[in-house]
């Protein structure tokens, strides 16, 4: 495999994230709108699992990962799991991510200490070894 520089690794997700969150904004089983913003504050936060191959622990993730979605200043929420995809880019690792798009960086730090979001990590946090953010705002 190549060796890519972590500049151009952090580009490349960044712009992923963006089309990824374009899609993710088409869904029509999302229960909240986009809103007529038209810069979004847009979350992506990837998790590596403790026991990458367990099931039950996936589900129990994911399970956790639907409650979230409910945090009011998130507008639209979609969670996924690595594309069969195979570029030297391309890091699909991670178990699964989780993408949100918010109206406001005020919105997406209320998000940060909302409780249902606080009880998410104290719920789940034990099962991932490894998480990584990355936040997105328009230029």
């Amino acid at each position: 495999m190549k060796k890519i520089t972590r500049r151009r690794f952090v580009h490349q997700t960044a712009k992923t994230a963006i089309g990824a969150a374009l899609v993710a904004a088409t869904i029509t089983n999302n229960t909240k709108a986009m809103s007529s913003n038209k810069n979004p504050f847009i979350h992506h936060v990837y998790f590596w699992l403790n026991k990458a191959d367990s099931k039950e622990d996936l589900a129990k993730l994911v399970e956790g990962l639907k409650k979230l979605s409910a945090v009011k200043t998130i507008k639209v929420s979609y969670i996924g799991k690595p594309a069969d995809t195979n570029r030297e880019v391309i890091d699909s690792s991670y178990n699964i991510s989780w993408l949100c798009f918010f109206d406001s960086k005020a919105d997406q730090d209320s998000y940060q200490v909302d409780p249902i979001h606080l009880d998410f990590v104290k719920q789940c946090q034990h099962l991932w070894k490894k998480v990584i953010v990355y936040d997105t705002v328009g230029i």
